[in-house]
């Protein structure tokens, strides 16, 4: 399918570019593959900032599923979880921790939920073609993110496995450790990924025009 056949503008990149047929399908399966291997070398990627260093694993989710769309992009992350619980260490903590199922009962279970909330929530304004405006696509990165810092900061403050064996860190500790350092570094990933997606998006329009 061609840019121009997609007269209304409502798919997501990948959704425009893939083939008909069987080369569609190993085409999105590809995509996957390659989407996980992203988002773990992101995890591993860390960013001196303020006030901690960030890693670029949200800039991955987010960047891919405004180009994946909402179905790519939820399937790339929970094969990404899967591979987490089978034992790869593709989280950011493995190590020294150790990947597997204990791991998302741990303190960033919650967030690692909220991968799949940012996907579809961000994939699927990518399928309404919001991922050609960058206000747009910054307000959907925006709702992703917040329900993602909600869904980890309930997980770290009352149900989070810790290493002493207690669980939950009480509300005022999950914020301060847990939220509050990782805010201005998100807003600095949603801002990039907001703006990259777009000027993608303008690239293969004049190619195709």
């Amino acid at each position: 399918m061609s840019m121009s056949s997609n007269a209304s503008g409502r798919a997501a990149l990948a959704e425009t570019l893939l083939p008909e047929g069987f080369a569609r399908a190993l085409g999105a399966i590809l995509l996957v593959l390659a989407g996980t291997a992203v988002i773990a070398i992101a995890a591993k990627i860390r960013v001196p900032f303020f006030p901690v260093p960030m890693t670029l694993q949200t800039l991955a989710i987010m960047a891919l599923a405004a180009g994946y769309g909402s179905r790519l992009a939820v399937a790339t992350v929970l094969v990404y979880l899967a591979e987490g619980a089978l034992g790869i260490p593709v989280f950011t903590n493995t190590p020294p921790a150790v990947a597997g199922p204990a791991y998302f009962l741990g303190p960033t279970g919650g967030f690692l939920l909220g991968f799949v909330v940012i996907a579809f929530v961000v994939g699927r304004a990518a399928d309404y073609g919001w991922s050609r405006s960058a206000p747009k696509l910054m307000g959907a990165m925006l709702v992703g993110e917040v329900i993602m810092m909600a869904l980890g900061f309930a997980w770290l403050a009352w149900f989070a496995t810790l290493s002493n064996g207690a669980t939950g860190l009480g509300l005022s500790t999950a914020f301060s450790a847990g939220v509050a350092p990782f805010i201005l570094g998100d807003l600095l990933k949603i801002m990039l990924a907001a703006l990259a997606v777009p000027a993608v998006w303008m690239l293969f329009d004049r190619k195709d025009a």
